[in-house]
């Protein structure tokens, strides 16, 4: 169990060190902010949405190791996949950060983000990206704050 929780510490560094889908979209046809005041984290995620497919997802800002991670690999799981699915994954993966429920197949290379649960305090790290996602996705308005 040790070696796993290694590896999967591992992937969270890399996506820090290294965060995919870190940029603008040019033509960005969805936008959402999001604040965690906890953290410090501040995000800016920016979708392309065509016939009801993510074409396109990317973020911008800074916070802690774990909300950038968390965002890197949350954009890229979603390219490519409608918005119903998108919203189902958003829902597995909250459940997995803030329920009993284990990682499921549902989440694939999301269970890194498991073990934060242990850490309640770094839960909204985790899924400040989702949620900030989600608004851009359903035309929320205002910033998204986790508080």
């Amino acid at each position: 169990m040790s070696d796993l929780r290694d590896l999967y510490q591992q992937v969270i560094l890399d996506h820090n060190r290294k965060p995919r889908n870190f940029r603008k979209i040019a033509h960005a046809n969805r936008t959402a902010e999001g604040y965690n005041p906890l953290c410090g984290d501040r995000i800016i995620v920016e979708i392309t949405v065509e016939d009801g497919v993510v074409k396109d997802v990317a973020f911008q800002g800074a916070g802690c190791a774990i909300s950038k991670a968390a965002a890197s690999m949350m954009t890229a799981s979603v390219i490519g996949k409608p918005e119903r699915e998108v919203d189902a994954l958003f829902h597995s993966v909250h459940a997995m950060l803030t329920g009993a429920n284990g990682p499921t197949a549902e989440v694939g290379k999301l269970a890194v983000f498991a073990g934060v649960r242990e850490f309640p305090s770094r839960i909204k790290c985790a899924t400040l990206a989702w949620h900030t996602l989600q608004a851009a996705l359903h035309g929320a308005a205002e910033p998204v704050s986790t508080e």
